[in-house]
Order: C-alpha cells, then sequence, then structure tokens
C-alpha cells in the first residue's frame, strides 16, 4: 500500500470537529460574560420606536444607568443564563458544523486551500442549521431582555420561557422569526469568508517568515498573534454586520412580544419601519452593537483559536510521546 500524502490534524477529542466545537463553546461564554448588559442595551434599542436623543455614548450611559436605577445590578444580567446557553451553544455547533465541512471537502488534509466560494458555502451551510437549531433560545432572550424580572408575564429562566411560550404559542412560537434568522446566515457567511482568507494569507506569511529565517515549523507555532486574530475579526465582522444589520431589527421587533401587535408579520414590520422610521428605523441599535458586538467578536475568536491551538499542541504532544519521539 502507498503511504498517505498527508496526515489528519491532531486532536485532543475523538475528531477535530469536536474540538473546535469545544473551543466555540468556550469562546462564546466568555464572550457573553464580558459583554452582556451591552447585548442587553442592543435589544432594548433595537425594539424601541421612539426617536433616540443625544449622542451613542450618552445613550448607553443613559440606558445603563436606567436599567441600574429601575431593576439593580442583576438587571444588567437579566436573561444571563439563556444568553450563555445561546452563545455556546450557537458557537459549539458552528463551529462543529463548518469543521466537519472542512474536513469532509478536504479529505482532511491541513495543507489544502479553499477559494473563497467554498468557505463561504460552507459558513453559511453551518450558520444555517446552527440558527434553525437554536431560534427558541433566542425567541426567549429578546423577550427576557425587553421585560422586566418583576413583570407578572416575565420570564424567570430559559425553560420557563420556552414551557410558557410552547403552552401559550404551540411550537411555532420557538421558531418565531427564524426565516430572519436564516437571512442573517449570510452576516456569518460574509465574516467567515473574509476572516478565513485573512488568516490564510497571515499563515502563509508566517510560514515564509520561518522558512527565510531556517527555522523548523512546530505545533506550537500553528498560531497567530493575538493582535492578528484581533484584527481580522473584528474587520471582518464590522464588514459583514453593516450589510445585514438590518434583519436583526426586524427579527427583534417580531419576536418581542410587547410589539406583536403592531408588526404581525415581516412585511407589516418592514413597511411600518420604513414609513415611520425611514432608513435609520433598519439601523436601530446599530451604534451600541458596534461597541458590543466588535469587542465581543473580538474576545470570541481570540480565545476559541487560542483554545482551539491549545488543544491541537496537547494532542500533538501526545501523539509524538506515543510515537516515542
Amino acid at each position: 500500500m502507498s503511504e498517505p500524502k498527508h496526515k489528519p490534524p491532531p486532536s485532543f477529542f475523538p475528531t477535530t470537529a469536536l474540538d473546535h466545537a469545544f473551543a466555540g463553546i468556550g469562546a462564546g461564554t466568555v464572550a457573553v460574560l464580558c459583554m452582556h448588559p451591552l447585548d442587553l442595551l442592543k435589544v432594548k434599542f433595537q425594539v424601541a420606536t421612539e426617536k433616540p436623543s443625544g449622542g451613542l455614548g450618552g445613550q448607553i450611559w443613559s440606558a445603563l444607568r436606567e436599567v441600574k436605577v429601575n431593576e439593580g445590578w442583576k438587571g444588567l444580567y437579566r436573561g444571563v443564563g439563556a444568553n450563555i446557553t445561546g452563545n455556546a451553544s450557537s458557537w459549539g455547533l458552528y463551529f462543529l458544523f463548518y469543521n466537519m465541512l472542512k474536513a469532509h471537502a478536504s479529505g482532511n488534509d491541513p495543507s489544502y486551500k479553499m477559494s473563497a466560494g467554498s468557505y463561504l458555502l460552507y459558513s453559511a451551510q453551518a450558520s444555517a442549521v446552527t440558527a434553525i437549531i437554536t431560534n427558541p433560545i433566542w425567541v426567549v432572550k429578546v423577550r427576557m431582555f425587553t421585560t422586566r424580572a418583576d413583570d407578572p408575564t416575565a420570564y424567570r429562566s430559559l425553560s420557563h420561557g420556552l414551557s410558557s411560550i410552547y403552552r401559550t404559542e404551540g411550537i411555532a412560537g420557538w421558531w418565531k422569526g427564524t426565516t430572519l434568522a436564516l437571512f442573517g446566515v449570510g452576516n456569518g457567511a460574509l465574516q467567515f469568508m473574509a476572516y478565513e482568507k485573512m488568516k490564510q494569507w497571515g499563515f502563509e506569511r508566517k510560514r515564509k517568515q520561518f522558512l527565510k529565517a531556517g527555522k523548523e515549523w512546530r505545533p506550537e507555532d500553528d498560531k497567530l498573534s493575538n493582535t492578528a486574530y484581533t484584527l481580522m475579526s473584528g474587520a471582518s465582522k464590522l464588514v459583514a454586520l453593516t450589510m445585514t444589520y438590518p434583519y436583526q431589527v426586524i427579527r427583534s421587533r417580531i419576536q418581542n412580544n410587547a410589539t406583536a401587535h403592531l408588526y404581525p408579520t415581516i412585511p407589516t414590520c418592514i413597511r411600518l419601519t420604513f414609513a415611520h422610521e425611514g432608513l435609520r428605523g433598519f439601523y436601530r441599535g446599530l451604534g451600541t452593537n458596534l461597541v458590543r458586538v466588535l469587542p465581543g467578536t473580538c474576545v470570541t475568536f481570540v480565545v476559541y483559536e487560542n483554545l482551539a491551538w491549545l488543544l491541537r499542541t496537547v494532542a500533538a504532544r501526545k501523539s509524538a510521546a506515543g510515537r516515542g519521539l
């Protein structure tokens, strides 16, 4: 038998896809713990229909202060359980499916170079499956974010929200806004296409530097700097979010109980938002979202890349030790 042309990358768990899923879960959890209050404000701004006053910094500070005064410090972390569950499961599932698709396409060859179109396709497929699976969590999250804890109709927890929706709206209530969530697949697909190509360029540049210096490439070198990951993730997210943000506003208004009577359907929501607020209405909360999402995205990707690298490195060392190297 002929020797294989390449070796599959080492994995800590049974497959590399599970390594990436674990790294995604960890990254999603850390990002929520860091950025939850701003995530709360983003949703509140999205569902608001009054014209905002003052600058962005003043709006954010005033909103945070209002929540603190009315609901205490706990109010700033209302819905954090649902948010952690949603983000951790979303990132974990996304990276699981995304890396399974990439491994299948590349024949598990770590040196295989994919086109931008391939990254776009696999990212969109992974995002779509993840969005459908996790949509019930996001419905509960939006409703928890837009109600006070002392409201008799407020959800006390993720499980209480899911059971309440099932009792009053049936299973269909869990998937409110799914169509818009699927539209939002374009956001993740565009971001990952840009991010993967930038990362590919970064690794090519680093390998050339090692080759020029005559240095040996070791498993622990299979990583870019945290600064590089920060800049790449931030730039890719900025482009993708600006292009796809309006769907988030529509989705929040559709899912929010308080505005459900105003926006019973997606076409009605689009028509009324444009009629009453113009194009700016579709970018409600964008400034807050950028303040929240850009740091949150950078935290997520830096944590994810470091966890994935750590698992790869440990797996490579175990493999070398097992071969007696």
